[in-house]
């Protein structure tokens, strides 16, 4: 059931990880503030045609207050603050070190899922999380990266983006394109206009078309990727699958930039394979109650919370509408997907 969500966080992480030796070149012509903003817009472009067929920036008509309140939190930290933090930190440092510094937004995404979204994770779950931060914590002192200040500017970044993966995948109403569609487009236009403001774009269209290019791939398919598979999934064991991003722009760097990896890196690599695996493998059962609710996203027939019926559709198609649960009470094995954002009970009841 999950095989298709995982290949998606795989394939948004090797999207996203070619992101960080690129942009390292392209800041040799752009400021943090206009590469991020060229970068989201190009995000915004690459979605547009999808997200219009769908209704572009329109929010539906029962769209409730909270879910509005999570666009605007997902725009301001994923798509303004995370992307110049990490350009101001690419900026001082060798772009592979930077790659693996973002294995922190694993970290912070199980922290937040776990104290503030009501995610839940278990015995192997938290080992998952302990080895892949192992891992972070070895490559951190990779000889060569530099000093406290880019590595605080990525921290910033990855916390941003904690946030911004779980108010995403909170998100129902809109579609993933048209949730990427706002954030491109309006952080891509502030960050710009700010970048503009303080230095003018002094490079060529050339350079400005591979900066949208490289939105469009890395920002704008990825994170489509990663919202499909996060509101399968849910938010933190999607991250798991999206922090291989980083080891993906430590080969490109090492390919594109000519940066040289270490024995560092050849250790860390399998402490946080074990990492992913574990978290991966960890789920938990126990008796939950799902309240009524109308919500509207991406769903199919062939699990045990879409009971409602379509003869035109075969049971596992998948597609999208408004739809209703009615109270319900059950146990089976499940992930803290959008329909479970229950506080874990170890009692059984």
């Amino acid at each position: 059931m999950h095989k298709i969500p995982i290949l998606m966080g795989l394939l948004s992480a090797m999207l996203f990880g070619a992101a960080t030796p690129a942009s390292k070149l392209l800041l040799e012509g752009f400021s943090p503030f206009q590469l991020a903003g060229l970068l989201y817009l190009g995000a915004a472009l690459a979605v547009a045609p999808a997200a219009f067929k769908l209704g572009g920036f329109a929010l539906p008509a029962r769209s409730d207050h909270r879910n509005q309140i999570r666009l605007i939190g997902a725009v301001l930290f994923g798509g303004i603050l995370g992307p110049v933090a990490l350009l101001f930190g690419l900026q001082l440092a060798e772009a592979a070190s930077v790659s693996l510094w973002l294995n922190l937004e694993l970290a912070a995404t199980a922290v937040l899922g776990v104290f503030v979204f009501r995610d839940h994770l278990g015995l192997l779950g938290w080992l998952g999380v302990v080895s892949a931060m192992l891992a972070s914590l070895l490559l951190v002192w990779v000889p060569g990266s530099s000093g406290f200040f880019s590595i605080t500017l990525v921290l910033i970044a990855c916390i941003c983006w904690g946030l911004d993966n779980h108010l995403t995948a909170l998100i129902d109403g809109i579609t993933p394109s048209q949730s990427t569609l706002w954030k491109g487009a309006v952080a891509g236009t502030v960050n710009l206009a700010i970048g503009a403001f303080l230095d003018p774009i002094s490079v060529g269209f050339q350079h400005i078309g591979i900066a949208l290019l490289l939105g469009a791939l890395a920002y704008g398919a990825s994170i489509v990727l990663y919202i499909r598979s996060a509101q399968s999934i849910g938010a933190t064991r999607a991250q798991v699958l999206f922090a291989s991003a980083p080891f993906f722009g430590v080969a490109l760097s090492a390919i594109l930039i000519g940066e040289q990896l270490t024995l560092i890196h050849a250790i860390a690599t399998p402490i946080f394979l074990i990492g992913v695996a574990l978290l991966l493998i960890e789920s938990h059962s126990h008796n939950h109650v799902h309240e009524a609710m109308t919500h509207e996203h991406r769903h199919s027939h062939d699990d045990d919370h879409h009971t409602h019926r379509h003869e035109e559709l075969h049971p596992s198609e998948h597609h999208s509408h408004v739809h209703t649960h009615e109270p319900a009470k059950h146990n089976h094995p499940h992930w803290p997907d959008i329909h479970h954002r229950h506080k874990h009970q170890s009692q059984k009841e």
